[in-house]
């Protein structure tokens, strides 16, 4: 199967990157490479694209249409959370703009083996990078009924976790829970019929928050966030597209902290923490699809984009 990645917010996004002929830029979500096609496109001449991504699938897509950019490309196999040792490698100190579009793609949805999906029967994995770490499996069988609570009330905002979790642990009791369709049938049950009737599918919060906690994702986000800006140069822009609430509210108060980073009490007339702006919120409201988008690409219905300038002088 073809990796397939319909880049949303598209024309947006790379407006807002600002992106110039000669600079450097760094797609830590590379994909299907939607984006860095047209970034690569207008960083010609002289221009660096680094692209980023943990799924290998992915790489091998975007390197083949990447391609006929030439040496101005540079594709390495990784996470994004260290993007800055990956950037220090190649000897670059600093750059112009960074793009995190955060999220499944359509393609590994797609992929039944990568048991993201809960239309598709497939394993319970849930890893991006399927090279190492704890799978979906390992912790609906062995997470305690407490800590499952937690993971969906936390990471997938699911209002019956308490429930789902009790459930879950009384069935991996009768058998071990080994794919996809198994756990759905097991929500099903879990979730009273009333509520099933609302709000989507039944097994969207609980799959969102099983994948946030298998590639620890909230954390490597605010993580991320802070070194993507360190590595700016003044001027440089950051853009991260989210696709749920939790997501959007790291970017929103991490970029928030780091606009207005003074510490002094509300009472001190001027300013003495001396702490400076680090960046200039650009999207004071997240940027959204407009109709003709929402039509021909569902995806796009949840995603907000947020870009955040920096300023002052760039730390080494």
């Amino acid at each position: 199967m073809d990796f397939e990645h319909i880049p949303v917010l598209f024309e947006e996004t790379i407006g807002l990157l600002e992106v110039r002929p000669g600079g450097i830029y760094i797609d830590g979500t590379l994909g299907g490479a939607g984006h860095s096609v047209e970034i690569a496109r207008r960083m010609l001449p002289d221009g660096m694209l680094i692209g980023i991504d943990q799924d290998e699938n992915a790489i091998k897509a975007a390197g083949e249409r990447l391609k006929p950019f030439g040496d101005g490309i540079r594709i390495v196999h990784d996470n994004f959370r260290n993007m800055k040792a990956i950037a220090r490698e190649l000897g670059i100190a600093g750059v112009d703009g960074i793009l995190l579009d955060i999220g499944v793609s359509s393609h590994q949805l797609d992929e039944e083996d990568r048991g993201f999906s809960y239309m598709h029967d497939g394993p319970l994995d849930m890893r991006m990078d399927r090279s190492g770490g704890m799978t979906a499996e390992e912790i609906v069988n062995t997470a305690s009924e407490q800590e499952l609570t937690r993971i969906l009330r936390e990471y997938g905002e699911e209002k019956w976790a308490v429930r789902i979790a009790k459930f879950i642990v009384d069935e991996r009791k009768k058998s071990h829970i080994t794919s996809t369709l198994q756990l759905v049938e097991i929500l099903k049950k879990a979730i009273p019929a009333a509520a099933r009737r609302e709000g989507g599918h039944p097994a969207k919060r609980t799959f969102q928050a099983l994948r946030i906690a298998v590639n620890d994702e909230l954390n490597v986000l605010e993580k991320t966030i802070t070194d993507a800006v360190e590595m700016l140069k003044p001027g440089g822009r950051l853009a991260v597209i989210t696709f749920h609430s939790l997501e959007d509210r790291i970017v929103k108060t991490s970029f928030n902290s780091m606009e207005r980073p003074c510490i002094c009490p509300p009472q001190f007339p001027v300013c003495n923490c001396g702490r400076e702006p680090l960046v200039k919120v650009i999207t004071r409201k997240p940027v959204t699809a407009g109709e003709r988008e929402l039509d021909s690409n569902t995806r796009s219905k949840s995603a907000k984009l947020r870009v955040a300038e920096r300023v002052g002088s760039k730390k080494d």
